[in-house]
């Protein structure tokens, strides 16, 4: 189990959703979520703002508007966290030889 996946554990499917969505595209509006998920409006909204609560999406200024917010997923796969690991094991290594 990622670390991702518990924090969400208990969260409702929309919001799951949400997450997969932001995990397969990367970088979303609102209303680019709504489009990919098929899900309402307002449903998105609830779902962005639980994953938030759950430190999993972090939200930022989406630069061709500023009236919309750019949502990104605010956590490492944990594949990339243990490769970051290796490489910083073989510096470590460099360095002490």
């Amino acid at each position: 189990m990622t670390a991702t996946d518990e924090l969400v554990q208990d969260l409702p499917p929309s919001a799951k959703l949400v997450l997969k969505v932001l995990e397969y595209n990367g970088g979303l509006t609102q209303k680019q979520i709504v489009e990919n998920s098929r899900l309402s409006q307002r449903t998105v909204r609830d779902a962005l703002d639980r994953l938030q609560e759950a430190d999993v999406v972090e939200k930022d200024i989406y630069i061709p508007d500023a009236r919309q917010n750019l949502y990104r997923l605010s956590i490492e796969d944990e594949s990339e966290a243990e490769t970051d690991e290796q490489e910083q094991a073989a510096e470590a290594e460099v360095v002490l030889d």
